[in-house]
């Protein structure tokens, strides 16, 4: 397997990209300068879920059910990447996807 330039398996680094959200994405794609795979799945990860932890807090003010639907939909799609992730998969997401293969 391909280690990164943190020393880190390729497939261990992009899943722990997904771990904290767009948090381990932000610190991942400053960290990560070489592996292009692990910089898109970082990219992805800070570009899915930022912007839906901002929706889901708007959501809990004015439709607390609709927050709640928003994370049961998150956590769904949080292990599904983590997994695709693992497993050496590129999994690309639409649009958010291109996005970030091109920020990559």
């Amino acid at each position: 397997m391909v280690k990164t330039s943190m020393n880190l398996e390729e497939n261990m680094a992009s899943a722990l990209c997904y771990v904290l959200f767009w948090v381990t994405g932000i610190i991942f794609y400053i960290l990560e300068k070489n592996n292009k795979i692990v910089r898109f799945h970082a990219m992805q990860s800070i570009l899915l879920f930022l912007p839906l932890q901002i929706l889901s807090m708007f959501g809990f003010w004015f439709l607390w059910w609709l927050a709640g639907l928003i994370w049961l939909f998150v956590f769904i799609l949080w292990l599904i990447l983590m997994l695709k992730a693992y497993q050496g998969e590129k999994f690309k997401l639409p649009i958010i996807g291109d996005i970030a293969e091109k920020q990559a």
